[in-house]
């Protein structure tokens, strides 16, 4: 357990531009920034992030929150990780008490693979540093490659024993699980059952999330053991905690460097981008040989919007360089393409030379890639049939951009370069288009009839009473469409109501008000909107709402209190989530036209909101009376009973109605 004063300490020195940045490129945007959502696809920048509130918001999906939240959300882990994190972050120790073998149990699996692969990469860092073979191979291994013990560390790279099962017989020796070793690929069983180690005799590159868990491994062959050998890396299978298609060497090491300089570069192999850490380029990445993902180029895109293709210069590499590219153009990024001298990779290219000689290399020969594509896919093609295959292709790839301007331009390019009309390219590049669009719908209807089908095979047919008379029947149904849209404003209505609480509740908005007793008393925005509702009775229908309710009417008189920050660091990660998706506005004026709300305007919203929401419950007391109606049978005194009550309902509703100005159709 982790104690009330750390978490303070912890959320007192939290940034959450500093946090989110770690995940999010961000931009300033007035007083607060901005960047694309990691929760969902987005393609514009929908997630804002407020310094001076300490919170985040997206708008497109509503995920957020404070930092906890936001750590919890992304990386998928318990509030107490959370926390260890960001304390982890701001060296702020945690002194916690040692868990029972029962809390071990409760936790999680997938904290528990992560458990087991820190153990394994410190186990073959280990190895590397201590023992007389790791040192004698693993480590000359990495020094022949010309990786120093610094650039050694930064990526935490290690040695497995050439014994089938050392690593499993140390780890079972420290208690970790055999269950564990085999679901994060660290182990694998023969067919006889026995333990084999995956990576024995291979030098090991741990793969770092975004936040810097190691989620698997990549192993090497040494040189001298990969002639002839089809399989020269092992990596870790796909698991809980790890799928290839979501992930990227070395992105941990390399997010501030790209956020800097708002630029990756993308290469194929571990020691490619080793090569470059050492060489002073750090914004590099590599997806290690396979094509690239949409689940990759949407987290490049979290930090960047420019890529530079950095791929062999034999015509593997040139190949390499074509995979996906639709895929980045399709998501906004601006891609260009630098293929290195015959011979060279990035790996043997950086040992060659400097940071400031690469950095000029790249600015001298780096080529937008429709420039490229077009000069690779034409190059001495002279067959009518193969040439219109390749403008195809090229067209094709302009067509999957988003902008609309850039495909203009690109296309009036490729006519200057093909020579040939540009309004036969732009028909071209429109069929794409409508092509894409159609077969996008096709798979919506499909998607549509699927879940169609699924809620015919789950839905229970629901029984209507035939006793009521066959008009009043019709009326009430109307009226049902009519108050289920009343249902949603009411709920919208009080989602407004804790806002005011959340940002507002400690403000007086009512002095010198003459108690019950006498006495001359003042109320807040917390203290109004409980007493009004509970003259009736009245309680919020979201338990958590009336939870903030009444803890910011306990705390209202505390000196120093204000609900915003309260609320923003409750210690129930729900109210602070909910805290945080209700404290930030989307759009912030400028300071010339921002107007800061005053007692009075705060008092005037305040007042109307809490009729709005008697309003609404009136509203649904109509729906419960129209409901009885129906199912009331030929019962004529409790109809008559129940068409009084529909009166008196009305009248007070249509009271509220006047008093708030709302216009409103009354049932006659």
């Amino acid at each position: 357990m982790i104690d009330r004063a750390t978490v303070d300490r912890i959320m007192d020195a939290v940034n959450i531009v500093d946090v989110v940045s770690e995940f999010v490129h961000l931009r300033k945007a007035g007083v607060n920034y901005k960047g694309l959502c990691p929760f969902h696809d987005d393609k514009t920048p929908s997630f804002m992030v407020s310094p001076a509130k300490g919170i985040c918001h997206c708008f497109a999906c509503g995920k957020g929150g404070n930092a906890v939240n936001f750590v919890m959300e992304h990386e998928q882990m318990t509030y107490p990780e959370a926390l260890r994190w960001l304390a982890a972050k701001y060296n702020i120790e945690i002194k916690e008490k040692e868990l029972t073998d029962e809390e071990k149990k409760e936790a999680g699996e997938r904290e528990s693979m992560f458990i087991v692969n820190e153990w394994a990469k410190d186990y073959f860092m280990n190895i590397m540093d201590n023992d007389p073979d790791g040192v004698a191979i693993g480590k000359q291994y990495f020094r022949s490659r010309g990786f120093r013990d610094d650039i050694i560390k930064k990526f935490q790279l290690g040695f497995a024993l050439s014994q089938r099962d050392s690593m499993s017989k140390a780890a079972l020796a420290k208690g970790y699980k055999e269950e564990f070793l085999v679901k994060t690929g660290l182990c694998y069983r023969k067919d006889n059952g026995e333990l084999v180690d995956r990576y024995s005799g291979r030098v090991i590159f741990p793969w770092l999330n975004v936040s810097g868990k190691v989620s698997a491994f990549g192993g090497r062959l040494l040189d001298s053991r990969t002639k002839g050998v089809q399989q020269k890396y092992v990596n870790s299978p796909e698991s809980e905690i790890y799928h290839k298609d979501r992930e990227l060497y070395g992105l941990y090491q390399a997010k501030k460097a790209i956020v800097k300089e708002d630029r990756v570069f993308m290469v194929e192999g571990y020691t490619d981008v080793v090569s470059m850490h050492q060489c002073g380029i750090e914004n590099v990445v590599a997806n290690s040989g396979t094509a690239l993902s949409m689940h990759q180029v949407r987290l490049l895109h979290r930090f960047t919007s420019n890529i530079v293709l950095l791929y062999d210069g034999d015509e593997a590499g040139i190949h390499a360089a074509m995979r996906g590219t639709d895929m980045l153009l399709s998501e906004g990024m601006n891609i260009k393409v630098l293929v290195l001298p015959d011979g060279d990779d990035p790996d043997s290219f950086s040992r060659k030379h400097t940071a400031v000689e690469f950095r000029q290399y790249i600015e001298d020969n780096q080529t937008d890639f429709i420039e490229f594509k077009t000069a690779r896919l034409l190059r001495g093609v002279t067959d009518p049939i193969k040439r219109s295959e390749a403008i195809g292709s090229i067209v094709r790839s302009v067509s999957v951009i988003p902008n609309q301007i850039i495909r203009d331009t690109y296309l009036r390019e490729c006519s200057i370069r093909l020579q040939m009309s540009e309004q036969t390219l732009v028909s071209t590049m429109n069929k794409f288009i409508r092509g894409d669009k159609e077969e996008r719908e096709k798979e919506q209807e499909r998607e549509a009839r699927r879940r169609e089908r699924d809620n015919q095979n789950t839905a229970q047919p629901q029984q209507v009473s035939s006793a009521a008379p066959s008009s009043v029947s019709s009326v009430l149904s109307s009226a049902d469409m009519v108050l289920s849209a009343a249902d949603v404003h009411g709920q919208e209505v009080e989602r407004l109501l804790i806002t005011m609480v959340i940002r507002h509740g400690e403000e007086i908005i009512y002095k010198g008000l003459e108690a019950e007793d006498g006495s001359m008393i003042d109320l807040s925005v917390s203290q109004y909107i409980d007493y009004d509702l509970s003259q009736d009775g009245i309680i919020f229908h979201n338990v958590l709402y009336n939870r903030i309710l009444e803890e910011a009417v306990a705390h209202n008189n505390e000196p120093g209190f204000r609900a915003e920050a309260y609320f923003m660091h409750h210690p129930d990660i729900e109210i602070s989530r909910i805290a945080g998706q209700l404290g930030i506005n989307r759009y912030q004026l400028s300071a010339s036209l921002s107007v800061e709300p005053t007692p009075d305007s705060i008092r005037q919203k305040v007042t109307h909101l809490v009729l709005d929401y008697r309003l609404g419950i009136m509203e649904r007391r109509l729906k419960d009376i129209q409901m009885q109606l129906r199912t009331v049978g030929s019962d004529m005194e409790r109809i008559r009973a129940l068409m009084e009550k529909y009166r008196d309902t009305q009248v007070v509703r249509d009271a509220l109605a006047r008093q708030i100005g709302s216009d409103i159709i009354v049932t006659k």
